[in-house]
């Protein structure tokens, strides 16, 4: 009988030992690298605005700065939550407006007015790499190089005559136009660029970007006094 009771007590204590073995488990916890914490997608887009151009030599102004646009698609890449890195690629116009003269002559009769300017405008491919900064959501700055290839431009001149007689005002105006000679510029273009953007919506954002050059757009000239400025401000979409 003893025997038996002791054989019992055995396989009840056998028993209740691996029960509470399984039901023991180890818990791990796996803590998430901080740097791809609350990482969003890599999303896809394409985004379009207008540039405002102007060459190195030249005084920042209204009469400086020759009007285009820019074009084309992006990829962001996310690296963590406040960063991302995002390349483009766009056409690009650049280029430079010139007043070269402007005269006002009165005889007491007839009042001329004449004004000439130049424009070039120069079209390029342009490659930003630029690494964005969330310092809050929707909002973001960033920084990178740009690379950019010439394609083509133009070289074109308008003369405008304004003569008012008697309260009646005759305007004449006269242009040219010729393409830039491929083999006087350096076809290839390297720039900094510095921006800021806000997404308006998770799918559309506004973006402001300034342009600084660094090679020299005619061969003959020293790259000092030769080179590309743009401000550009546009809309993007990610899909």
């Amino acid at each position: 009988m003893k025997k038996l009771f002791l054989g019992l007590a055995l396989t009840a204590g056998a028993l209740a030992f691996a029960q509470e073995t399984e039901t023991k488990t180890e818990t791990k916890t796996v803590s998430a690298s901080p740097l791809k914490k609350d990482v969003q997608p890599v999303r896809f887009g394409i985004k379009a605005g207008g540039n405002s151009a102007y060459f190195s030599q030249q005084k920042f102004g209204i009469n400086t700065q020759q009007l285009g646009f820019h074009a084309g698609a992006f990829v962001n890449i996310p690296i963590s939550k406040q960063f991302s890195f995002q390349p483009e690629v766009l056409f690009n116009q650049m280029g430079a407006k010139d007043v070269m003269y402007s005269t006002e002559t009165d005889n007491g009769v007839t009042n001329v007015k004449t004004k000439a300017q130049s424009r070039v405008n120069m079209n390029y491919i342009s490659v930003p790499l630029m690494v964005q900064m969330r310092p809050i959501d929707k909002f973001y700055i960033e920084a990178g190089p740009e690379f950019s290839y010439f394609i083509n431009g133009k070289n074109k001149g308008e003369t405008t005559v304004a003569s008012t007689t008697g309260g009646i005002t005759t305007t004449t105006s006269s242009s040219h136009s010729q393409d830039i000679d491929k083999d006087m510029i350096n076809k290839f273009n390297f720039g900094l660029g510095l921006g800021v953007g806000y997404d308006i919506t998770s799918n559309i954002g506004i973006n402001a970007r300034y342009v600084n050059s660094l090679t020299k757009i005619d061969k003959s000239m020293s790259a000092a006094e030769n080179n590309n400025r743009v401000f550009q401000l546009g809309l993007n979409y990610k899909f």
